[in-house]
């Protein structure tokens, strides 16, 4: 799994989880497709919908140079009801 980076955890990714959307950050160079394909494929879970957005870098100065931290890409994938992803599965009662 080279494009999926790591799961985010802000308010709004924790409010999405109860409507069964996960948030990641992803490779900005991969593709909807790729990341469908990776999470039916590791996730063994059924993608309906995937919205991303690009995220800009933040500016970061070293001295008289200012520069810029590389861009990144959020995903939120929607899942069919019934599939998880499993670091995000629920506890039992």
């Amino acid at each position: 799994m080279d494009g999926i980076k790591y799961a985010v955890f802000t308010d709004k990714s924790i409010r999405l989880l109860s409507k069964n959307q996960y948030t990641s950050n992803v490779e900005s160079g991969s593709t909807r497709t790729e990341i469908k394909h990776w999470v039916e494929l590791f996730f063994l879970s059924k993608v309906i919908a995937m919205n991303s957005h690009r995220l800009p870098g933040k500016g970061k100065r070293i001295g008289p140079i200012m520069g810029q931290t590389v861009h990144y890409r959020r995903m939120i994938i929607t899942l069919q009801p019934g599939y998880s992803i499993p670091p995000f599965r629920k506890k039992r009662t």
